[in-house]
């Protein structure tokens, strides 16, 4: 048996995370095209940072689900990815963080104080609507 977010074996946590996120961004869409007199929502583009867990075909998914019935049904959406950077408190030196060690050691001054400064995105950039 094939598993809907509307079935209620779903995971709740991915009802919570994805299925949320993915109304949101129909919401918006939606809004948009209303207040601009649209006939149909034709594309949607998203920057997605690249520590953010969600995936791409998934999002797809709950968003074909959500805009069912909407002038967003059948809307694609485009996802960047954007690179997770971090900042080094004590130099400020600007790395790009490895995902497969997740080390934060700045290879400039060796410390390892740093933060996170891009990688978290998620935001609607564009919208194509007719």
């Amino acid at each position: 048996m094939l598993l809907m977010p509307d079935n209620p074996r779903w995971p709740a946590s991915l009802k919570m995370h994805e299925l949320s996120i993915t109304q949101s961004i129909l919401e918006i869409a939606l809004d948009y095209a209303k207040r601009n007199q649209a006939q149909k929502v034709v594309e949607i583009h998203l920057k997605i940072g690249e520590v953010s867990d969600f995936d791409d075909e998934w999002i797809q998914r709950y968003f074909d689900f959500v805009g069912k019935g909407s002038l967003a049904e059948g809307a694609k959406l485009r996802i960047s990815r954007v690179p997770a950077q971090l900042q080094c408190n004590p130099c400020s030196f600007i790395f790009p963080l490895n995902k497969s060690t997740w080390n934060t050691q700045c290879p400039s001054c060796k410390s390892k104080e740093s933060q996170l400064i891009s990688g978290r995105e998620f935001r609607v950039e564009a919208l194509e609507v007719i």
